[in-house]
């Protein structure tokens, strides 16, 4: 997934831990941008917005992907 996130200035962590907190908890762009700057990483809403516009597709596939389907589960009585 890595290559998805390829010549941009931040590390492809950042960008998914940003599109992740965009759309797993109800925050505005201003509230992550506050929060990555409690962690010392100087972004803007502008480009969180960005990401979560341009990535969020990406994201959502392979997450999808990645969930687990019922019929692996197995169900102990």
């Amino acid at each position: 997934m890595n290559h998805f996130y390829k010549r941009h200035r931040y590390p492809s962590e950042i960008i998914c831990h940003c599109i992740w907190l965009y759309y797993t908890f109800s925050l505005s762009y201003c509230d992550i941008q506050k929060m990555m700057q409690y962690r010392g990483i100087d972004i803007t809403y502008e480009t969180i917005r960005q990401w979560c516009h341009k990535f969020a597709q990406t994201s959502a596939n392979h997450l999808r992907r990645r969930q687990v389907k019922p019929a692996d589960i197995a169900v102990a009585i």
